[in-house]
């Protein structure tokens, strides 16, 4: 089930909240706490029952390692911990990345002339399989350094992992920054207007903007060969689209967390303003950044431990980030791409940029970016140097121009600039100057409703509407 389906929108959603707010009259957590997980469960086993049966065993398993740890034994809580460790990413091998490597290793073997003929079985991967597992593991990591106290409660931890809004493709939400809230929340009327906002500015994102985007990127992706200009064309597109498609799900997903007493942390603070990679990913997937950070680059040493350790360090976390997003040599690419460049950044490069001007600044990053999503949208590592190929080629002939026009109309061209606007910070600005002017803030809600109906006829008559991180 998608945020931005009929069905999300008209029955599940307000089923949920009108759930909610009967239980909360019972005046308990436990109540509403119990609700929020079974309209979650629903939620996710929407997508299929087998997978809702594998995250089932997940959160039992992580429930149990999680009570475990309560012994006073340190011996006895790191095997636990290391027994965790291997249960979660052990599942994400098997389901994520099992095929990949048994590929590789029979490419391998056929390149060296030996025949396994060996049938794979085709491992179908489960939704947000990456995004729970990082949560799970956040959650027992914790316990275990005794950042936070053990759940003793299976429902509430099993809300922690489940709860809707954030399940399939966050933010990554680490107990640490809910665990007062799983056992005590209330929303009052600012928090749930907030939430509404978010949530109708997300989805209004998605519908109007992402997908408009995406359109236009997959048209001329489609093409594989095409002239520079429209090379370009296809690569900006899409870098909107995946900005705008994510960071419209953690908006929905914040909204409707208010709605429901929680604040989840942001996910995006506008990375295409950054005038280095280095600030680039401190802006970008906010959360999968920071959790690598904390359970892997500082317990690697950090930059505490020398320069060509530190260098090791965020090569690895790099490699790891590639590797999270999908099972394919072009993802594993694509971090070790910006590892490289942020080893670059922290030797000289960085000290060097900050002397330039901040549109050159600008510029170098973006361009960093660019070259970097084509390894991220292209299926292929030849594809992908295809695709490059056209950027850098200087070749503006006339090949595939009359196809590609068609998607070029006043529509398109309106969407490209307000996904521009839209990429920049200027709505906190323009929230800023009407906040305090009752006048303003009713008419910002006026047209708020307004664009929320008019995105919601869009849905309905639109057949385009993929979600691209609903894959990792």
């Amino acid at each position: 089930m998608v945020f931005v389906s009929p069905i999300f929108i008209f029955i599940f959603l307000p089923f949920t909240l009108l759930l909610y707010i009967l239980m909360s009259f019972t005046g308990r957590m436990a109540p509403k706490n119990l609700a929020l997980l079974l309209c979650s469960l629903i939620f996710y086993a929407w997508g299929g029952v087998r997978y809702f049966i594998l995250l089932m065993i997940s959160t039992v398993a992580n429930y149990v390692f999680g009570r475990l740890l309560e012994t006073e034994n340190e011996k006895s809580r790191k095997l636990v911990l290391i027994a965790s460790v291997i249960w979660n990413i052990g599942i994400l091998f098997i389901f994520k990345y099992f095929n990949f490597f048994a590929d590789t290793l029979l490419s391998l073997l056929g390149f060296a002339g030996i025949d396994p003929d060996v049938s794979l079985p085709y491992i179908t991967l489960p939704i947000g399989i990456s995004f729970f597992t990082f949560q799970i593991m956040s959650y027992v990591i914790d316990v275990y350094w005794r950042k936070v106290p053990v759940q003793k409660s299976l429902v509430n931890l099993a809300l922690y992992i489940m709860l809707f809004p954030q399940l399939i493709a966050g933010p990554i939400v680490r107990y640490i920054d809910v665990e007062r809230e799983i056992n005590e929340r209330k929303a009052d009327a600012a928090m749930i207007h907030d939430g509404i906002t978010r949530f109708i500015v997300g989805f209004s994102k998605k519908i109007l903007l992402a997908n408009s985007m995406g359109y236009a990127a997959d048209t001329i992706f489609g093409y594989g060969k095409v002239n520079t200009a429209y090379a370009w064309i296809g690569v900006i597109c899409y870098a909107l689209q995946i900005y705008m498609d994510f960071s419209s799900y953690s908006d929905m997903a914040i909204g409707m967390g208010k709605m429901l007493g929680f604040r989840f942390l942001e996910n995006f603070n506008y990375p295409y303003i950054s005038r280095s990679v280095r600030e680039f990913w401190r802006r970008w997937h906010i959360s999968l950044s920071t959790w690598f950070r904390d359970y892997v680059y500082i317990p690697l040493g950090g930059s505490r431990c020398g320069k060509w350790k530190t260098y090791r360090n965020q090569i690895i976390i790099f490699l790891l980030t590639g590797f999270w997003h999908g099972a394919s040599w072009n993802f594993v690419i694509w971090g070790l791409y910006y590892g490289v460049f942020l080893v670059l950044e922290r030797a000289f490069l960085g000290d060097r940029l900050s002397k330039l001007p901040s549109i050159v600044q600008h510029i170098y990053t973006l361009l960093i970016v660019l070259v970097g999503w084509v390894f991220f949208r292209c299926e292929t590592l030849p594809a992908a140097m295809s695709y490059l190929s056209s950027m850098f080629s200087f070749d503006f002939s006339n090949f595939n121009v009359m196809d590609i026009l068609r998607i070029f109309d006043n529509e398109f061209y309106f969407m490209f600039a307000v996904s521009l606007i839209g990429s920049c910070p200027v709505v906190p600005r323009l929230k800023g100057l009407i906040s305090g002017n009752q006048i303003l803030m009713t008419l910002s809600d006026m047209l708020l409703l307004l664009l929320f109906f008019f995105s919601v006829c869009y849905m309905m008559g639109a057949d385009f509407n993929p979600f691209i991180y609903f894959r990792f």
